[in-house]
C-alpha cells in the first residue's frame, strides 16, 4: 500500500509507517492545502529530494481552488516546483486536482511529466480522454461503490490505467463516516462490477499497473 504525505509532519510519518511495515510505500508530497503549514517550502523540498531513495513517488501534490480567495498564483509556483522535481528525480506524481481539473492538466502538459496518477479526479470526460493520451493513470477511490462520476470514469477507461485507493478518512464507500484503507477492496469491486470481470482479475491487472508506475519489481 502506498501512504501519501501532504505536509511537514505527515511526510515525517510516512517515513515512519516505511520503517515500520514492510507493506508500506511512501510517497513524499505538499499538499495545496496545506501550503500555510509549510513555511520554508524550499526547505521542505529539500527534504523530500533527501529521501529520494525512500520514496517511490511524490505526493499528494496539486492546485486546489475549492474555496474563495485561494493563492492560485502560489500553488501553481509550488506544484511546478514539484512537478519538476518528479522530473528529476524520475518519480511518478499523484496528483490533487480539486475545482483545478483543467488547471493542472495544462501545467502538467507544458512542464513534460510523463508518470503521473490522476488521484480522485472528477473532471469532464474531454479532460479524461487527454489524461488517458497523455498515458498517465486513474486511482479509483472506494466512494466509487455509489459515486457515479467514478463509475463512469471506469467505463471510460481502460483496465491498464486504473489504480485504486480509499482516500482515507474521506469518501467512506457507503457514507457512514470515517475511511479506512481496509475499504479499498470497494474499489476492486465496482471496477470488477463495472467492467464485467472477476475480482482476482481486477486484482491482478491493478497489481500490474502499480508495478508499472511505481517500478516495483
Amino acid at each position: 500500500m502506498v501512504a501519501s504525505g501532504i505536509g511537514i509532519d505527515e511526510n515525517k510519518e510516512v517515513l515512519g509507517l516505511v520503517e515500520r511495515f514492510d507493506s508500506v510505500k511512501a510517497v513524499l508530497g505538499i499538499h495545496p492545502s496545506d501550503l500555510d503549514k509549510v513555511k520554508d517550502v524550499s526547505k521542505e523540498i529539500k527534504f523530500i529530494r533527501g529521501n529520494a531513495d525512500k520514496i517511490i513517488g511524490i505526493g499528494e501534490v496539486g492546485l486546489d481552488f475549492l474555496e474563495e480567495g485561494v493563492d492560485k498564483a502560489g500553488q501553481v509556483r509550488v506544484f511546478s516546483r514539484l512537478i519538476k522535481l518528479s522530473l528529476e528525480l524520475d518519480l511518478p506524481l499523484i496528483v490533487h486536482s480539486r475545482k483545478a481539473e483543467m488547471e493542472c492538466v495544462e501545467l502538467l502538459e507544458s512542464l513534460g511529466a510523463r508518470k503521473v496518477v490522476m488521484h480522485c479526479f472528477s473532471g469532464r470526460k474531454m479532460l479524461i480522454d487527454r489524461i488517458v493520451s497523455n498515458g498517465w493513470s486513474f486511482s479509483i477511490p472506494a466512494s466509487v461503490k455509489y459515486n457515479e462520476h467514478f463509475q463512469n470514469l471506469v467505463s471510460r477507461v481502460d483496465l491498464g490505467q486504473l489504480l485504486c485507493e480509499t482516500d482515507s478518512p474521506f469518501l467512506h464507500p457507503s457514507r457512514e463516516g470515517r475511511n479506512e484503507p481496509c475499504f479499498v477492496v470497494e474499489s476492486y469491486k465496482a471496477i470488477a462490477k463495472v467492467k464485467g470481470l472477476k475480482l482476482g482479475e481486477v486484482e491482478r491487472a491493478v497489481e500490474g499497473n502499480f508495478r508499472r508506475v511505481f517500478g516495483e519489481a
